[in-house]
C-alpha cells in the first residue's frame, strides 16, 4: 500500500476543503454580490449593475444617513435603497425639497430632474422614526418602490443586509459606490 501516495491525497483535500470553507463563509458572514434589479436607483445604479454588499461592518460601525444598503424585502425579496431617514428624524418632502428635522437637505446625488412628491412621514402613520428603524428610498424618486409605500415601510435594522461598497459590473463602471 502506497501510504505517501494516501496521505498526499488526504493533504490535497484537507487544503481544497479549507478554501471551501473559507470561501462558503465570507459569502455568508462577510461580501456577497448582488444585482441590481430595475431603475430605481439610477443614475447611482442602473438595472444590471453588480455590486459587492459588505454584510459585516454594521455589526460594528453605526448605518448613516446616504448609505447605499440591501435589506430585505417580502420573503425572498431585496431592494437597494439609499438610508435617507434616521431613527429619531422628521422627514418631509415639500416641494421637492428634503426637510429632516425641519432643516433643508441637500441631496447631491440625485439627478438634475428628479422629482420627489410631496411626502411625510405621517403618511405612513408616524410623526419620527422610532429606535432601529429607516427610511430609504431609491435615487428615482419617480420609479422606485420604497418607504413611502405601506408595503414597504420603514425599514427594521434587522432586514438590512449589508452596505452596497463597490460597482464591479459593467467592467469599464468599476467604482467605489457613494
Amino acid at each position: 500500500m502506497d501510504w505517501l501516495g494516501i496521505k498526499e491525497f488526504f493533504k490535497d483535500t484537507f487544503k481544497y476543503l479549507f478554501i471551501i470553507v473559507f470561501v462558503l463563509f465570507l459569502v455568508i458572514y462577510i461580501i456577497t454580490l448582488q444585482q441590481v434589479v430595475g431603475p430605481s436607483m439610477s443614475p447611482t445604479l442602473n438595472s444590471g449593475d453588480v455590486v459587492f454588499l459588505d454584510k459585516i461592518s454594521y455589526r460594528f460601525i453605526d448605518i448613516k444617513r446616504n448609505d447605499i444598503v440591501a435589506l430585505y424585502y417580502a420573503d425572498s425579496k431585496y431592494l437597494i435603497k439609499r438610508i435617507v431617514g434616521m431613527p429619531g428624524d422628521k422627514i418631509e418632502f415639500k416641494d421637492n425639497q428634503l426637510y429632516v428635522n425641519d432643516e433643508i437637505v441637500s441631496e447631491d446625488y440625485l439627478a438634475d430632474d428628479t422629482i420627489t412628491n410631496d411626502f411625510k412621514l405621517s403618511d405612513i402613520g408616524y410623526t419620527t422614526i422610532p429606535e432601529d428603524m429607516y427610511l430609504v428610498l431609491g435615487d428615482n424618486r419617480e420609479d422606485s418602490l420604497d418607504s413611502r409605500d405601506e408595503k414597504v415601510g420603514l425599514i427594521p435594522k434587522k432586514n438590512i443586509l449589508g452596505k452596497v461598497r463597490i460597482k464591479i459590473w459593467p467592467l469599464n463602471e468599476i467604482k467605489i459606490v457613494k
